[in-house]
Parts: C-alpha cells; structure tokens; sequence
C-alpha cells in the first residue's frame, strides 16, 4: 500500500489503495448479475474496483482512488450488504438486524498505529464512529498483513474508514510487506519423479514452465523496476521455493517479530548452509540488500552468501542463530522464492513487491 500523499485546500485529499477480504457470496453480491453492480459502482464512485481471480473460498476486493471516491465507493459497498441482510431477514423469523461487516487486509507494521498506545486509538475510532473495530493477533498466512474487521450500520462504518485511512497515511507501512493471497481450492499436481503436492501455485508455475522452458530466454527480464525471472528459470526457482520448509503456517511465529530465544529447546547457535544457484540469488539479496536485511531482522539469523566462484553456478548461504532462527530464515527465504514466482504470474502484484 503506497499513498501518494497530495493535499488540498478541501482538506485530505490523497490517492491510495484499500483492500478487503470477502467470501464468495459477498463478492457475488458486489458483482452482480452480469457485472452491473461493480459497474456502477466503478462509475458513481470513481474508483478503481479490482476483484481477484481464481476458485477460492476468499477474494481481495481492490480499491484504488482519490479518497473522496474510495469513500464513496465504501458507501456502496455498505449499502449494498445492508440491503442484502435486510433481504434474507425477509424470510428468516429472526427480529433484530445483524451489522454489516468489512474486513480490511492492513500490513502488520501500520496495525500498532491503528491500535494505538494501551489501545487508546482503536477505542477512540469506536467511542466516535460507533463501529466495532478489531484488529486480529495473527497475520494472515504467508503473508505480513494482519485483518481488520469493522462492523457496524453502514454511516459508522464509513466514518471509521475514513479515521483508519487517515492513520494508515500518517504511519506508511515500514519494510517490504508480502501481501496476502487467499489459496484457491487445492487439486493434487504430480511433477516429474511423481511427486504429489496439492498446491495450486506449484501447478501453474510447473505448467507454464515446461511450456516455455525451450524458448532461448536469459535469466531475467526487466518490468520497470523489478528483476523477474523468465519461465525457464521458474521450475528452478519453484523447486527451491517447495522444499521442506520447517515451519507451516499454522505453527510459525509471527513474521516481523525475531523467535525469542527461550521459546527454543536449545540456545546454543548452530550454523545451516543452503546452495541457491548464481541465477536465483538476486531474488533474496533485493534491490541493494533490502530482501536479505528484511530476513535478518525477521528471523533474527545471521546470514552470510558466499562471493560468486570462477566456473561455479551456484553460491553458499550461510546461517547462523539458535534452531527455531535458522528455521525461521529457511522458511523466509523459500517464501521470497513463491513470492517471486507468484509476482512473474501475476504481474498486477509487482507493486507489493
């Protein structure tokens, strides 16, 4: 989430970019029969309205725009479930009316600005607005955003968008945020050597790999400011990114927090080595450092990549820290690896990036 901070004479007046989680039947219903709903949301707002593609159980609903229009398009959006709770209490014997419900999708780093000292902010959004707010402990998986779930009558919920805006503006995200990507419905993929991994990400990277794998490409090509590797290069980088990785995500620590020590069985530092080949390493280096500095901090490992050697194609990670650090930072790293992979798929996230 990058705002391009203008101000105007009426006040705040930037261009940013929200986004929400959904189900599959709240996106139904923004859509609409034939996509006219979302069209004439997209038209009486202003706002750019992108919903995400793929057979999932959730959907990231984009909102881009002035803010005037991302809060008008909040308004329709509110509205438009309203009515939708009002219809099925039509036939339902239930008497009082259940509030609407946003879910946002925040980086984690700007989520302690939104709640603020002792909780001070998030009780004061919800003292003036009259909407619930909750931030949740967890972020989401594979990802360093953290949901955020507003509920309320429609007018508070819009008030409250607009407080949280203005918060998320005045503390911009801090580091590289890796975005949440809901998983579409899993189907068991069988790679070479007959290899069985139910993992969606894993079929599309293979496939579009061996369909281009002959074409005479080099290693990368560049889209702007970023470095993506050509298919060629994505059974090399997807299978690096699909190795055992000791943390899942349902048991691994909170991403931007180092493992404290005594979490860990043993203290005493161990060192682990990886191979990446020369071709690939830039994916975890970043522009100057910033991807490999991130790992650090994050993991609370050292990590030491060896000088390129004459005739050699590959190149030596070194880390160094307690076992739940290394494993922390092995996980880091083939997560960068499906980031990159995922990014080279879907080229609308290369802002995230």
């Amino acid at each position: 989430m990058e705002p391009i901070k203008v101000q105007s004479e009426g006040g705040l007046n930037v261009t940013l970019t929200i986004r929400l989680l959904m189900h599959g039947k709240e996106v139904g219903s923004i859509i609409g029969k034939k996509g006219e709903t979302v069209k004439k949301m997209r038209e009486d707002s202003g706002a750019r309205i992108n919903i995400s593609e793929g057979n999932c159980p959730e959907r990231i609903v984009t909102i881009t725009g002035p803010t005037d229009a991302i809060f008008k398009a909040f308004a329709m959006i509110a509205y438009k479930f309203e009515e939708d709770i009002i219809n099925s209490m039509s036939n339902s014997p239930a008497t009082s009316k259940p509030p609407v419900t946003l879910r946002l999708v925040v980086p984690a780093s700007q989520c302690g600005s939104l709640i603020g000292k002792g909780g001070s902010k998030i009780k004061e959004m919800r003292e003036s607005t009259g909407a619930q707010v909750q931030v949740a402990g967890d972020m989401l998986p594979n990802s360093t955003e953290r949901a955020v779930t507003i509920s309320g009558a429609p007018e508070a919920i819009i008030q409250c968008v607009k407080q949280i805006c203005v918060v998320m503006l005045e503390s911009p995200p801090k580091g590289a945020t890796i975005p949440y990507r809901p998983k579409p419905a899993s189907t068991p993929v069988i790679f070479s050597g007959g290899q069985v991994r139910a993992d969606p990400l894993a079929a599309s990277t293979a496939n579009l790999s061996l369909l281009l794998q002959h074409q005479p490409l080099p290693a990368y090509t560049i889209q702007g400011q970023y470095a993506i590797p050509h298919p060629d290069q994505l059974s090399k980088l997807h299978q690096l990114a699909m190795q055992q990785t000791p943390f899942t995500p349902s048991d691994r620590p909170p991403l931007p927090s180092p493992v404290p020590a005594g979490l860990d069985a043993s203290n005493q530092a161990s060192t682990h080595e990886l191979t990446i080949p020369n071709d690939l390493i830039g994916c975890i280096i970043g522009r100057q450092g910033t991807k490999i500095n991130e790992i650090r901090q994050m993991s609370g490992a050292q990590i030491k990549i060896a000088n390129a050697m004459e005739g050699s194609s590959e190149r030596q990670i070194t880390i160094t820290g307690t076992p739940a650090n290394i494993s922390l930072a092995q996980y880091l790293i083939n997560a960068r690896f499906r980031d990159v992979a995922a990014m080279w798929n879907d080229p609308s996230s290369m802002t995230t990036s």
